[in-house]
């Protein structure tokens, strides 16, 4: 598809982001790190009479080494480019692999380098402002791995670094799950592979774009908290929240959802170099946010030494990771796989759980992979959780059932924390993430039942809910998720908010028996509760492409009670090439779908 300025035609979406053509995916190799050492509590057989003391359990040990899939570069290492090139030979077509890797280059100008970005691999810089790390090049994304297609272009992410492109424009094509934060690009950037083909994205934050943003394909998009020079064009929904040089609201035509500022945010947990120690720096919260939080000095907020850190390695168990939070340590999760016997279990008000490189939680035996107590300031960050084949209730609990207390000084936030149900292999759950905890923020998550790849089908992979929020006033910026067996989010909380929300309906149901809603057609997408008096959204597309049976019709992609309280701006819902049908956009409201066009039916406000 040549570049255009104006919205693009749209082709036949088996090109487009219909994940279901793609074979099994080439699985990479692991290269995992030694285990970290552990000891758990002991207790000897006492002699008859006698009851031996039992020993306490070994302190773990704090901070150390990160592994050797952390990579680590600075301006002196020899053969940078062909260690990246290395890693992304690896990991380019690694959809469904093992390989997980982070890319930590320190403060310092390199010059000369294009870092192409596959599967599960993470760039970051090490500073504490991106323009402390300077890449004379390019940190590409393309596609050329799926003849130009870039919708399968996920779990990967780019943070903290300045660019200035060898040709003036940075090339981000990039899907779900695949965040480009506080990065500086002293250029234009292209959201769209080389090849403009399709591509549905994505996420942008704190990050200042100094010429022009191109999504040409891109589907939708959701930029917060950010500067831009321009803004070309636009498909079906694009979102702005604080964004210095975003588009006027102009919702449906074109598509711009625009906020002037975002309600509340706090920027993601990171690391860096301070001398020649890492530490942690935990950026402050704001209020009625607007432009990056890094542009005049040192940024707001605090920081923690690594030596506050368990690093935890692959291979560790979740008694190893439950006994360093009990000693007060914060985690940082080095890149690899960790199988969960129990739920980790964070208590501690302030807790940072920070993964690098995509690392991935896989519960077995049916748990909850991590739960959060209803306690102030917890920071999750960065990291995959894969259902096991055991049917879990929940695989990411926030906060408890039934947890009231106020958390509006220091809420809890879950950024760039994925999960998935399927595609790596079989995966069950009745319901992926719950969030209980009051003034939680939601900032940037995907939540997939796989629609491709290894165990998957309608039973296969079964997920019956998305994302439920029973916590009041919460908060979600940039909220994905898709394919659920019933509804892709339950909103039972009062005063929540969502600014853009992406979504498509299971592609894979086998008829309309399979998801008939008592006599509703179809389960929402988003679901607002019965009960709730005050909710609002921006920025908010469904979409159906039900390719087992053309035939079936959703009654509406997004319901909520008829109040003045509950509110939305633009909605829109799209039937992909005519499979499946709309009949209207929120509750009876909005015009159905039309026949085989893939052309959005939009509601501006509702009521």
């Amino acid at each position: 598809m040549p570049a255009s300025r104006t919205n693009p035609a749209l082709p036949e979406p088996s090109g487009v982001r219909r994940r279901a053509l793609l074979g099994a995916a080439a699985a990479a190799p692991v290269l995992a790190g030694l285990p970290a050492t552990a000891a758990a509590a002991t207790t000897t057989a006492p002699a008859a009479g006698h009851e031996k003391p039992r020993r306490k359990p070994r302190r773990l040990k704090a901070g150390g080494d990160l592994g050797p899939n952390v990579i680590v570069f600075d301006p002196s290492t020899p053969g940078i480019q062909a260690r990246l090139d290395e890693v992304f030979r690896q990991q380019e077509r690694a959809q469904f692999g093992t390989g997980r890797y982070q890319l930590l280059f320190k403060p310092g100008t390199y010059h000369g380098l294009n870092a192409q970005i596959g599967f599960y691999t993470s760039i970051s810089g090490l500073g504490l402002s991106p323009d402390d790390t300077t890449i004379n090049g390019d940190v590409t994304v393309d596609a050329g791995w799926f003849d130009g297609n870039a919708t399968q272009n996920f779990w990967r992410s780019a943070e903290n670094l300045a660019l200035v492109p060898a040709n003036g424009t940075n090339r981000w094509a990039v899907a779900q799950a695949a965040p480009f934060r506080r990065m500086h690009v002293r250029g234009d950037l292209n959201l769209a592979s080389s090849t403009y083909g399709w591509a549905s994205g994505g996420y942008i934050a704190d990050s200042r774009i100094d010429g022009t943003v191109g999504p040409y394909s891109q589907q939708q998009w959701y930029t917060r908290d950010s500067s831009v020079g321009g803004w070309t064009n636009a498909v079906w929904n694009m979102v702005f929240s604080g964004v210095e040089g975003a588009p006027a609201q102009s919702f449906p035509d074109p598509p711009y959802t625009t906020l002037d500022r975002t309600p509340r945010s706090r920027e993601k947990p990171f690391l860096y170099l301070e001398g020649d120690r890492y530490r942690v720096f935990l950026p402050a919260l704001r209020t009625d946010a607007r432009g990056v939080t890094w542009g005049n000095g040192t940024p707001r907020g605090t920081s923690l030494p690594l030596e506050r850190f368990y690093v935890a390695r692959p291979g560790d168990s979740a008694a190893t990771l439950n006994q360093a939070l009990d000693q007060g340590l914060h985690l940082l999760l080095t890149p690899g796989v960790y199988h969960v016997d129990q739920p980790v279990r964070v208590n501690r008000a302030g807790t940072v759980v920070l993964g690098l490189g995509y690392a991935t939680l896989i519960p077995d035996n049916g748990v909850t992979a991590l739960k959060v107590a209803d306690v102030d300031g917890v920071r999750l960050a960065g990291f995959l959780v894969d259902a096991g084949p055991v049917d879990s209730p929940v695989l990411l609990e926030v906060g408890p059932n039934g947890a009231s207390r106020d958390h509006s000084r220091d809420p809890i936030t879950v950024q760039d924390v994925f999960l998935r149900i399927g595609g790596a292999g079989p995966g069950r759950a009745t319901t992926a993430m719950v969030v209980n905890a009051r003034h939680t923020i939601v900032d940037h998550t995907w939540v997939w039942r796989a629609d491709h790849g290894d165990g998957v089908g309608w039973e296969t992979n079964r997920c019956d809910y998305g994302v439920l929020v029973n916590g009041h006033d919460v908060l979600a910026t940039g909220l994905f998720v898709e394919h659920f067996n019933k509804y892709d989010v339950q909103w039972n909380g009062e005063r929540g908010r969502t600014v853009f929300f992406q979504n498509e309906k299971a592609y894979d149901a086998p008829d309309q028996a399979a998801v008939q809603n008592g006599s509703v057609k179809g389960y929402a997408a988003y679901k607002v509760g019965d009960h709730v008096t005050t909710h609002e959204g921006w920025g908010m597309g469904s979409y159906c492409y039900y390719n087992v049976n053309p035939g079936i019709v959703q009654h509406h992609g997004f319901a909520a009670p008829n109040r003045p309280g509950v509110r939305f701006h633009g909605l829109l819902v799209v039937s992909l090439s005519g499979h499946g049908q709309y009949e209207c956009v929120i509750n009876d409201t909005g015009a159905p779908t039309s026949g085989t066009n893939t052309v959005p039916s939009t509601v501006v406000s509702y009521p």
